[in-house]
């Protein structure tokens, strides 16, 4: 048998519309081909885990109660399209946080940092060689490479012809 796998995504600008500070499940709207690519990841057999940086919550924006709900909604909409996400990975940590118990500078979770991915490989059983991280910033492929695990930077368009070429580059049997 095959050792497991696991597609690590960013959230905003990835899976999600990124319009600054994403957190009310009113506003979820998806990127083209995102349902899809977590529900390709699904019947793969790999594992979906998302690993998103959350310094709003940090910065007195919204509450981590407000990000859950946002989750659940991402949640509810992928259960009704036959998809799911296997682990949601927050880091509400920031350097400039309003709230002192938030407020660290260089956070080990926080990307480029890549405590988030690093849990998500552990609680799972996941290599290094059978993981990989598709995110929109430089911080992103960062925190892939400090985990020892490959990286893509999505630009744009469609999340599920996207992670198909970088499944193939990777090796992965999606």
């Amino acid at each position: 048998m095959a050792s497991p796998f696991a597609v690590i995504f960013d959230r905003d600008g990835v899976l999600n519309e990124d319009y600054g500070y994403a957190y009310d499940p009113a506003k979820l709207v998806w990127i083209e081909g995102a349902q899809a690519a977590i529900a390709r990841v699904n019947r793969a057999g790999g594992l979906v885990l998302v690993a998103t940086n959350q310094s709003g919550i940090g910065r007195g924006y919204y509450t981590e109660a407000q990000m859950q709900a946002f989750h659940d909604e991402m949640r509810r909409q992928l259960a009704e399209a036959g998809a799911r996400i296997d682990a949601i990975y927050h880091c509400p940590f920031h350097e400039d946080a309003a709230e002192e118990r938030y407020r660290q500078a260089d956070h080990p979770d926080r990307k480029p940092n890549p405590g988030m991915i690093l849990k998500g490989l552990a609680e799972f059983g996941i290599a290094p060689g059978r993981a990989l991280m598709i995110g929109d910033k430089d911080s992103d492929m960062q925190a892939a490479r400090a985990a020892g695990i490959d990286g893509y930077l999505f630009a744009g368009g469609d999340l599920e012809a996207f992670l198909l070429e970088a499944a193939k580059r990777t090796g992965l049997p999606i």
